[in-house]
């Protein structure tokens, strides 16, 4: 399915656009907590030892960070979709919601 697609698809179920938006939220609060702390440990890990701290497990963690990252942009994308979508909908006048 296209974007174009997608967002007409959220306008026609205004319902189900609240619910994934209530879902995406929560995805993005989960998948941000922490997580500048967190990088911010694995790269003074990195500073202090160098590639042991890959060796040990720093690179893998920092890669898994990342990836957390950009799911929680994925989240966060899909919620400004959807807030659209609704305001849209809520605020559309009488006329345009009968057709």
């Amino acid at each position: 399915m296209s974007a174009r697609g997608w967002m007409a698809w959220l306008y026609r179920h205004p319902l189900a656009a609240f619910l994934l938006l209530g879902l995406s939220f929560l995805l993005f609060g989960l998948g941000t907590i922490n997580l500048a702390l967190l990088l911010q440990l694995n790269l003074k890990l990195w500073l202090e030892a160098g590639w042991q701290a890959a060796m040990d497990g720093a690179l893998r963690q920092l890669g898994e960070l990342l990836l957390s990252g950009y799911a929680a942009m994925a989240a966060y994308i899909i919620f400004k979709c959807c807030e659209k979508a609704l305001v849209e909908w809520l605020t559309r006048r009488e006329e345009d919601k009968r057709k």
